[in-house]
């Protein structure tokens, strides 16, 4: 008896995922959207269907290449959904995917969140003194 509950509780840990494991998928799915351009590709494609070019010009700073690579990484995630029509020049156009609709919509929250609250951080940044770095 005692097996089949922690046979259950183990089952039931592997479905919810556990994300401060080092071997849980659920780490890699965040490190997709949280990154510096997952999380903002996501949030603009809240605003509709984008071509390639549109999203390059509107992510100030992204490289054609770390986007290629997000927009990639997104869509094998199920979160993108990319549409090429055959035509010349090629017709490449990206929108999100019900799910990506739902995920998007909680990045956005913490969009928001950063924006409303940027000069408490700002404050807070200069107030530590700590030196920042990208990683």
């Amino acid at each position: 008896m005692n097996n089949i509950n922690q046979s259950n509780k183990l089952s039931e840990q592997m479905m919810r995922g556990e994300v401060f494991s080092d071997q849980c998928p659920s780490r890699e799915i965040l490190k997709h959207v949280t990154n510096r351009w997952g999380g903002l590709v996501l949030v603009a494609l809240l605003l509709g269907t984008h071509r390639f070019s549109d999203l390059r010009r509107k992510l100030s700073g992204v490289s054609e290449k770390m986007l290629a690579q997000t927009l990639q990484t997104l869509e094998a995630d199920g979160f993108v959904m990319r549409v090429s029509y055959p035509v010349v020049p090629p017709h490449v156009e990206y929108s999100l995917t019900p799910l990506g609709t739902e995920l998007a919509k909680q990045v956005e929250l913490l969009v928001d969140w950063i924006e409303i609250n940027l000069p408490r951080i700002l404050d807070a940044q200069q107030t530590s003194g700590v030196a920042h770095r990208d990683e």
